[in-house]
C-alpha cells in the first residue's frame, strides 16, 4: 500500500504503517496533552502502544484464519481506521471469507473479555489513573463495535459480503456492501462537521475503501472468464542478457513498456527488467553492469490459456508487474500487466453484451 513504511517483520508478515496512522497518534498526543498536560501525555503514550498492539494482533487473527485456507498474508498495514490484512487472494467460498472476516473481532473480543476479567470498567477516556485492564477492555470494546459496522472496508462488510455471496454473485454481493460502506462514509462525514472533524477523516477512508473493494471484485468478476491471450500485450520489445544499460534506456523511451522481458541466447525467457531496477541500476554509475546482471530471474510465467484471474493471482503472490506469456511451445508471445486486467474491464462495461476475442 503506497505512503506506508514498514517497521518490522512478524512470522513472515510485513508489519506497516500507514503515514496517516501517524497523524491519528499525534492527534491522541495533542489531545492527551492538551488534557493535561505531560503527565496526561504519558497516559496518551500507554494508549497509543496498547492501541497500536490490539490492531496487530487483530489483523493477525485474519492472518491466522487466512492461513488454515492455504491463503498468506505478505503485509499488515495500519490505517487510521484500523488494520488491513492483504491477503494474497480472495477465498473461493464465501463461508472462508466469513471466517477470515470474522477471526479479527474475535481476537478483539478475547482481548476485551480478558481485560474484563482482569478488573475492566467504563471508565471513558482512559487517564493516567487507569489501569491497564481498564484501558485494553474500553479500547478493544470500541475497536469491536467500530469493525463490526457492515460497511467496508470494516470486516463487518466482509461479513456481510459473505452472507449476500451466498444469495447472489459475489460482484453483486461486493456491490451492495461497498454501497453500504459508501453510505456509512457520508453519515461519518456529516456527523464530523458538528461533532468531530476527525469522523471526516474516517469517512474518507471509509469510502475510498468501499469503492476499491467494489472495483476490485469487477475486475475479478471479468478476468475470471477469459483467457490471458484476450488482452496481452502482443507487440512489445524484449532485452538480450547481454546488453547494455544505455541499450535499456533507449528502448524505455522508445516505448511506452516499463517492463521488458530478457531472453537468453535461445530466446527463451531469463528474467525481466523492471523501470524501477534499471533507474536504481543506473544511480550506480557502473558501465560493466549489463541488463543480466539486473534482471529479475524470479518471475512466473503464464500460458495463453490461462485465466486472467489465476495470473492476476499470480502477479501480487511475486509482486511481479509484468508476466511473460508463453505459447503451448514454450515461446514467448506476449506480456501481462495489470493494465491489460483494467482495460479488459473497461471494455466489457462499456459492450456488456459483447465478447472480447
Amino acid at each position: 500500500m503506497g505512503w506506508s513504511i514498514p517497521i518490522l517483520r512478524v512470522a513472515g508478515i510485513q508489519l506497516r504503517i500507514h503515514i496517516t496512522f501517524l497523524l491519528l497518534i499525534a492527534w491522541i498526543g495533542f489531545a492527551y496533552y492538551a488534557q493535561g498536560g505531560s503527565s496526561a501525555a504519558m497516559g496518551g503514550v500507554l494508549f497509543i502502544l496498547l492501541l497500536f498492539a490490539c490492531v496487530v494482533l487483530h489483523e493477525f487473527g485474519h492472518a491466522l484464519a487466512g492461513k488454515a485456507f492455504g491463503i498468506n498474508t505478505p503485509d499488515i498495514t495500519l490505517l487510521p481506521i484500523g488494520g488491513v490484512a492483504r491477503l494474497e487472494r480472495i477465498p473461493d467460498e464465501p463461508v472462508q471469507e466469513l471466517i477470515i472476516a470474522a477471526a479479527g473481532p474475535a481476537v478483539t473480543a478475547l482481548i476485551a473479555l480478558g481485560a474484563f476479567i482482569g478488573g475492566g470498567s467504563w471508565d471513558y477516556p482512559p487517564t493516567t489513573k487507569t489501569s491497564i485492564p481498564d484501558l485494553l477492555f474500553t479500547m478493544n470494546v470500541v475497536l469491536l463495535l467500530f469493525n463490526l459496522l457492515p460497511a467496508f472496508p470494516m470486516d463487518g462488510g466482509r461479513v456481510l459480503r459473505a452472507l449476500l455471496a451466498t444469495q447472489m454473485s459475489y460482484a453483486r454481493a461486493t456491490q451492495v456492501a461497498a454501497t453500504v460502506g459508501q453510505g456509512f462514509a457520508f453519515v461519518f462525514g456529516f456527523l464530523g462537521l458538528f461533532f468531530n472533524p476527525f469522523l471526516i477523516f474516517i469517512a474518507l477512508f471509509v469510502y475510498i475503501g468501499a469503492s476499491q473493494e467494489a472495483a476490485l471484485a469487477q475486475m475479478k468478476d471479468v478476468s475470471r472468464r477469459f483467457p490471458v491471450s484476450s488482452a496481452m500485450v502482443r507487440e512489445f520489445r524484449t532485452l538480450p542478457a547481454d546488453a547494455t544499460l544505455e541499450e535499456a534506456v533507449d528502448a524505455l523511451l522508445a516505448t511506452s513498456q516499463h517492463d521488458f522481458p530478457v531472453v537468453d541466447e535461445s530466446g527463451a525467457v531469463a528474467g525481466l527488467l523492471t523501470r524501477h531496477d534499471l533507474i536504481s541500476a543506473l544511480r550506480k554509475n557502473n558501465p560493466e553492469l549489463r541488463v543480466g546482471n539486473v534482471m529479475r530471474r524470479d518471475i512466473p510465467t503464464v500460458t495463453t490459456g490461462t485465466r486472467f484471474e489465476d495470473a492476476f493471482r499470480i502477479m501480487q503472490e511475486f509482486d511481479c508487474p509484468a508476466v511473460p506469456v508463453l505459447d503451448r511451445m514454450k515461446r514467448l508471445v506476449g506480456l501481462l500487466t495489470p493494465e491489460n486486467v483494467t482495460e479488459l474491464m473497461m471494455v466489457q462495461s462499456a459492450m456488456p453484451q459483447r465478447r472480447v476475442l
